[in-house]
């Protein structure tokens, strides 16, 4: 991204900061690269990308299992759920969520059925090695590695996700859609501050208890191994109902807002 930024911020810039075009075009082309690469390349970044993100539920849980009970406890362990978007975005690995607005975007500037489907094939792919990699995670964590104060305090900070309905789990997905591509948005013009800012705005999603698909179901995979729940909520009460939100901040909203703004220039 370094060198696409460059070269847009040689094209256009506002002071010290790139214009609102010049930030869509270098994620359009980022999104133009991802959309070219093999299917082998894509699924392996995205198995990657799930093992990495599972840092956030692990980094929340061992912050939360090392403090003592007290009304800052959940102020200081959801700075944990940061550290998998530091590892999966800093490190350039293929998250469904990021995925919402950087293969979107060139789409809404030259759509067509071609591209759709490369579209949709990206998130396939995407989708699927991220919820992978979640779920060996999630099998590593609670029969191999996982001390027993580790696993209580894993499964005491995820069985709140369901005590949401799915249309409840839906609403609190939307604004972690719109958050990451948030985060995708600013990037360009983070240079140097880009560690704050993905940990300001990723902390605020778990200081909000907002539904990410893909953070998210490593707590229901490991619910699941618990015995708390079953495979049909697994499915239906969270995956559906995380991916429908999650897409419909990020695409939706995000991406379509922001293509909005330049859409005359482009």
């Amino acid at each position: 991204m370094a060198e696409h930024n460059s070269n847009a911020s040689a094209q256009e810039i506002h002071g010290t900061r790139l214009t609102a075009r010049a930030v869509f075009e270098a994620i359009s082309r980022d999104g133009e690269e991802e959309l070219a690469r093999s299917a082998l390349s894509l699924w392996w970044s995205a198995l990657a990308a799930g093992l990495a993100i599972s840092m956030s539920v692990l980094g929340k849980a061992f912050f939360y299992e090392s403090l003592p009970e007290a009304p800052w406890r959940g102020l200081v362990s959801n700075l944990g759920y940061a550290f998998g978007f530091l590892i999966v975005i800093l490190g350039r690995m293929q998250l469904f969520t990021e995925n919402t607005i950087t293969v979107v975007l060139p789409l809404a500037r030259h759509f067509s059925l071609r591209g759709l489907g490369k579209a949709a094939r990206l998130w396939v792919i995407v989708l699927l090695g991220n919820l992978l990699g979640t779920l060996i995670i999630a099998w590593f964590t609670f029969y191999v590695m996982g001390t027993p104060a580790q696993i209580d305090a894993l499964i005491s900070l995820s069985k709140p996700v369901f005590d949401n309905s799915a249309g409840m789990m839906l609403i609190k997905a939307v604004p972690a859609g719109f958050l990451i591509a948030a985060v995708v948005w600013m990037l360009p013009n983070s240079r140097g501050f880009e560690l704050w800012m993905i940990l300001i705005l990723t902390y605020l999603i778990g200081l909000g208890s907002f539904v990410h698909i893909i953070v998210g179901s490593a707590e229901a995979y490991l619910l699941w191994f618990a015995g708390q729940i079953d495979i049909g909520q697994v499915g239906l009460q969270f995956l559906i109902p995380a991916f429908a939100g999650n897409v419909i901040g990020g695409t939706l909203l995000f991406s379509l807002l922001a293509y909005g703004q330049v859409q005359e220039k482009v």
